[in-house]
């Protein structure tokens, strides 16, 4: 009986070997990356905090534009190159634009219902059909009403309580996407719908990051009792779940109250369901209505909401920008009303500044992971059917080459003899995905970030705050690591710019 086991454990060892040859022969025909250790690879060299920069140095020092991680057995391809990124992710997106598992955020959390983490296939081409239709880019008049009417609200709030700026943001983003998704009255204080948004996508964006829990590397934990020591994970996605099922429910269902009642303003979700009783299956395209209604508004707050906290930041590091795109703003729109979206072709510094930010700290540094479903040949390299990708935009947008000193927030970069530059790379191409995957709001989310930023300028000073000495205190340039990075929380001080700014706030309040 001893012999039996001693030849069944020799042969596990054997067979445990052999895989383990077969993975390093493999690792000929990747990309260069850090030393797999035998069995886990790289499972301990997963950074936990900005990742983004991590993957850029290590290009570095391995002279290389891709790098390959193993990962518990997975391969998996960091792209720190924006050619690199477009050849693949969108000259060749038939193949890859599915997404790996997600058994977090989608086995226990219950996400799969997002389109962000959806498998390529005709469900996720549903919602997206769904989106462009109803938010199609040469429709603005769907969207840029209500960023106005929100952003004069915000300049109030900034008027009336400039300390709570940061809750101000947050309330300006969650209101023009929850008005356009769902029509829903936003409370002026403390909206419940703005909160849940909140703490719902902030639980999500954390589950999104690769490697973040063990159970997206190694699937089987899913089935794991959540009594056993080491499984914490299943108690944050029980709690995490409870919150999915309010943040994916409440909102549409108070939709479809106030559209049965007949009070219901033009939205996303009023106008599918004006059509959907001539579809050939009414249940699955409500299923879909939903859905996609929640995608925009879990999309659409966080990712203004970080733009915008950056925004802040960036005027109080940079007052000399702020005071070139302040003489612009009052050389073209003069100090007796607020700039418009009929300005923006005529305010060129300003929308250098907007792009900057998109490549300054881009939202999403490290883009949301890629699968390719067939094996692949890429100078060189072969890439087997399943293989993730990570685009590091990041590193895209801190490339030296296309963005010299891209340290420094330089609006500049992007104009030449006062004009937009069109020979500099629009930073958008980057930062909002590539291909079929790149994010169908892209531009309702620069229209909301261009006049917001043009608003503030117009009429507030933005500075850094100061402490009881009299001294400074700048925010902090660390960004937290989740799928849309934020800022830590930090203070600033704003102040309207004159007597005639607070005014024109005011007055152009009570036309709404």
């Amino acid at each position: 009986m001893p012999a039996l086991w001693a030849d069944i454990v020799a042969c596990i060892v054997a067979l445990a070997l052999y895989l383990h040859i077969r993975r390093v022969r493999s690792y000929r025909h990747l990309p260069p990356g850090p030393r797999k250790l035998p069995f886990i690879g790289n499972l301990l060299d997963i950074p936990t905090s900005l990742e983004w920069e991590v993957y850029a140095r290590w290009g570095k020092e391995f002279n290389s534009p891709l790098l390959h991680l193993d990962v518990g057995g997975s391969t998996l391809i960091v792209i720190n190159s924006a050619k690199i990124a477009i050849d693949l992710l969108e000259k060749r997106s038939s193949i890859y634009s599915d997404r790996p598992d997600f058994p977090m955020l989608v086995d226990l959390m219950g996400y799969g219902w997002m389109m962000s983490a959806m498998h390529y296939g005709e469900p996720w081409k549903e919602r997206r059909r769904l989106l462009q239709r109803h938010f199609h880019p040469s429709n603005a008049d769907v969207h840029e009403s209500k960023e106005v009417e929100f952003t004069h609200k915000f300049l109030v709030r900034l008027l009336d309580s400039p300390e709570r700026f940061l809750g101000h943001i947050r309330h300006m983003a969650g209101g023009v996407t929850l008005s356009l998704a769902f029509g829903l009255d936003i409370d002026p204080d403390d909206d419940p719908y703005v909160k849940l948004a909140a703490e719902a996508v902030g639980t999500l964006t954390e589950a999104a990051i690769p490697g973040a829990f063990f159970v997206d590397v190694f699937p089987f934990l899913k089935y794991m009792p959540s009594s056993l020591p080491g499984a914490g994970f299943q108690k944050k996605a029980q709690v995490w779940r409870k919150q999915m099922e309010t943040f994916h429910e409440e909102p549409f269902a108070a939709a479809l109250r106030k559209i049965a009642s007949g009070t219901a303003e033009p939205s996303f979700t009023s106008l599918c369901m004006d059509v959907i009783s001539e579809a050939k299956n009414p249940e699955q395209q409500m299923s879909a209505v939903k859905d996609t209604a929640g995608m925009f508004y879990a999309a659409g707050a966080d990712t203004t909401v970080s733009s915008i906290d950056t925004f802040f930041i960036a005027m109080v590091y940079y007052p000399e920008v702020q005071l070139a795109a302040q003489r612009e703003l009052d050389a073209i729109v003069g100090r007796s009303r607020l700039p418009d979206f009929t300005d923006r072709p005529h305010l060129p510094y300003v929308t250098a500044l907007m792009k900057e930010i998109l490549r300054w700290q881009p939202v999403t540094p490290q883009g949301v992971p890629r699968r390719v479903m067939e094996d692949d040949i890429y100078e060189n390299y072969q890439f087997p059917a399943g293989t993730v990708f990570i685009p590091n935009a990041w590193a895209m947008l801190h490339d030296e080459e296309e963005y010299p000193d891209s340290l420094t927030f330089k609006p500049e970069r992007f104009l030449k003899d006062g004009k937009l530059n069109p020979e500099v790379r629009d930073p958008a191409s980057l930062a909002f995905g590539f291909g079929r995957r790149a994010c169908p709001g892209s531009h309702i989310a620069q229209s909301t970030m261009w006049l917001t930023f043009a608003s503030i300028l117009s009429t507030f000073d933005v500075t850094a705050a100061v402490d009881k000495n009299g001294a400074k205190i700048l925010p902090q340039l660390f960004y937290k690591s989740s799928i849309v990075s934020h800022p830590l929380p930090f203070q600033c001080t704003i102040k309207p710019r004159s007597s005639i700014a607070e005014r024109v706030i005011r007055d152009t309040l009570m036309t709404h």
